[in-house]
């Protein structure tokens, strides 16, 4: 399945709101992400994604439709030389490799791009298929936070995941 990585659009509104409004992806992210998902939501995040040159969050698109997202969040201070790789999918799109191919595409994007060496992302310990897509695509497992994440009432671990660049 091809897909592309673009900027956000107000026209993408529609279907941002139809994906992101289900828990299924919620309960995988930071509460920055709400449940339930509003079009108010929608629009706040479009005009947040496309705030800062050169654009680093992306819609992932498939067939003309904004199915998921997928950016790389400079760190600052003394982890300037970092990265947080954030990203989500549309339920029915899951089990297709579409993450493993937008992860793929966006590690070269950030290394290029930006002057960082670690690149790094944070699922949550029970997000296994979100493991799987991290290791096959070359991160390596840095850390595990026991119950480091309160999310719907529950605690979570934490992993830690990361590529360098001088890996790639």
């Amino acid at each position: 399945m091809e897909i592309i990585l673009r900027p956000w659009s107000v026209k993408d509104l529609n279907n941002l709101v139809q994906y992101a409004n289900n828990f299924n992806i919620s309960k995988y992210m930071t509460d920055k992400f709400p449940y339930p998902y509003t079009q108010k939501a929608g629009l706040d995040f479009i005009a947040f994604a496309n705030l800062d040159k050169p654009v680093h969050i992306f819609a992932i698109e498939i067939e003309g439709d904004a199915v998921g997202g997928i950016g790389v969040h400079l760190q600052t201070d003394i982890h300037q030389k970092n990265a947080e790789l954030g990203y989500w999918l549309a339920e029915p799109f899951w089990g297709k490799g579409i993450i493993t191919q937008a992860i793929q595409e966006i590690i070269p994007f950030a290394f290029n791009t930006y002057s960082i060496n670690r690149l790094f992302a944070r699922p949550f310990g029970n997000n296994l298929a979100s493991q799987r897509v991290l290791e096959k695509t070359g991160f390596i497992l840095e850390a595990r936070i026991a119950n480091g994440l309160f999310k719907n009432g529950e605690y979570q671990d934490e992993l830690i995941y990361a590529i360098r660049k001088e890996i790639q």
